[in-house]
C-alpha cells in the first residue's frame, strides 16, 4: 500500500516510535527519493535511524494496522499527515520537531487554518471566571474567530460552548485518541459538523492521561495566534499552557478581576512573564478584545501565523467582569 499517511500510522503503531523518529523516517525517503512505503519495506535503509527491535516489530504490523485504518475510514475520520498541505502549518513552524506527524480529526477541518483563539482554565473556575470565558468567547466568535480549547469541563467546555451557541466555530483537541471521543450533553443540541472540528494527535485507541493533557495544550497554543488564561493554579495544565505560548511567542492575556480565588495564582505570577492584562471598558463592563484581535497577526504577510506584538496601553480598568452572571451559565 504506497500511501504515506498510512505509513505514519504503522511508524506510530510501533513500540518506542514517537513524532522525532518518524519525522527522522520521512527524512530518509526524501533523502533517497523513494515513497515512505517503500522505505518501510528495507530494513538495511531503515537501520540508519531505527533499531533492531523498532524494525522488527514494525515489519509484521501491516494487517493489524490495516484494521485501524478500515476503522477511521469507516467514522469518516480525516487524517492529515505533516507531509501534506492539508496540515496546520502553525504546527510545523512552532512545535518543529515535537509537532505531530498525524492528526486525526472529526467534523471540519479546514477549521484548523482559520485565526483562532485558544483559551485555557481551571475546571472549576468560578462564576466570574466562567463569565469572562464566556464573555470573551462570544466576542470572539462574533467577529469569526474560531475558539479552540481542550474539551475538558470548566472554562474549556464554557468556550465551545458559546462559540457555537452565537453561531461561531470551534476546535476540540482531545487527549486521547479520536476512537474515545464522545458528544458531552452540554454539545449534543448545538453540533453543526462544519462549524467543529474534533482533533487528535494520539493514536486512535489511546487512552487519555496527565501526560497526554500537558503535551494536547501545546497544540492548543500552536493552534492559536492569541491565548487567553482563565484562573490558573501555580502548577498543572492552565500555567503550562500559558506558559508554553509564552515561550513559542503567542500573545497570552490573562484575566485579574475582583473575587480572584485564592487558589488562581498563575494568572498574576504570568503577568509578571510577559502576558497581558485582559482589561474591561468602563462603559460596556465587557472585555475588551481589540487587543486579542491585533495579536492575531492578520495583518502579516502570512495570516496563518500569529506574530509577536506590542500591546499598546488603552483607557480601560482591570478585568472586572460581571457582579450577576447569566443564569444559563
Amino acid at each position: 500500500m504506497k500511501n504515506t499517511t498510512f505509513s505514519i500510522l504503522r511508524l506510530l503503531e510501533t513500540p518506542g516510535i514517537g513524532p522525532v523518529t518518524v519525522k527522522s523516517v520521512l527524512d530518509l525517503a526524501n533523502q533517497y527519493q523513494m515513497e515512505l512505503a517503500e522505505v518501510l519495506e528495507e530494513p538495511a535503509i531503515l537501520q540508519k535511524v531505527l533499531t533492531k527491535a523498532q524494525i522488527n516489530a514494525l515489519l509484521p504490523n501491516q494487517n493489524s494496522v490495516l484494521q485501524v485504518w478500515e476503522r477511521l475510514q469507516q467514522e469518516n475520520v480525516s487524517l492529515l499527515p505533516i507531509s501534506e498541505e492539508s496540515y496546520p502549518d502553525r504546527l510545523r513552524v512552532l512545535l518543529g520537531k515535537k509537532a505531530p506527524p498525524l492528526l486525526t480529526v472529526i467534523g471540519n477541518p479546514r477549521l484548523l487554518h482559520k485565526p483562532s483563539v485558544g483559551f485555557c482554565g481551571s475546571r472549576k473556575a468560578t462564576e466570574k471566571g466562567l463569565a469572562t470565558a464566556h464573555d470573551c468567547a462570544e466576542q470572539l466568535a462574533n467577529k469569526g474567530v474560531n475558539i479552540v480549547s481542550g474539551y475538558a469541563a470548566g472554562v474549556d467546555m464554557m468556550t465551545h460552548r458559546t462559540a457555537l451557541e452565537c453561531g461561531g466555530t470551534t476546535t476540540l483537541v482531545l487527549a486521547e485518541g479520536i476512537f474515545n471521543f464522545k458528544v458531552k450533553r452540554e454539545l449534543k443540541t448545538l453540533l453543526e459538523w462544519e462549524k467543529v472540528a474534533v482533533v487528535s494527535e494520539f493514536l486512535p485507541g489511546l487512552a487519555w492521561s496527565v501526560r497526554n493533557a500537558m503535551q494536547r495544550n501545546c497544540t492548543i497554543c500552536a493552534l492559536s495566534g492569541a491565548m487567553i488564561l482563565i484562573e490558573a493554579g501555580s502548577t498543572g495544565g492552565s500555567i503550562e499552557a500559558g506558559r508554553a505560548s509564552l515561550k513559542m511567542g503567542i500573545p497570552l492575556f490573562a484575566a485579574v478581576y475582583e473575587g480572584m480565588p485564592e487558589t488562581a495564582t498563575g494568572n498574576q505570577e504570568l503577568l509578571g512573564q510577559g502576558a497581558y492584562n485582559l482589561m474591561k471598558n468602563r462603559k460596556t463592563n465587557r472585555a475588551i478584545v481589540d487587543e486579542i484581535l491585533t495579536a492575531l497577526g492578520t495583518d502579516s504577510e502570512d495570516p496563518r501565523y500569529g506574530k509577536k506584538v506590542k500591546i499598546e496601553g488603552k483607557e480601560g480598568d482591570q478585568l472586572t467582569i460581571f457582579d450577576e452572571v447569566k443564569k444559563d451559565i
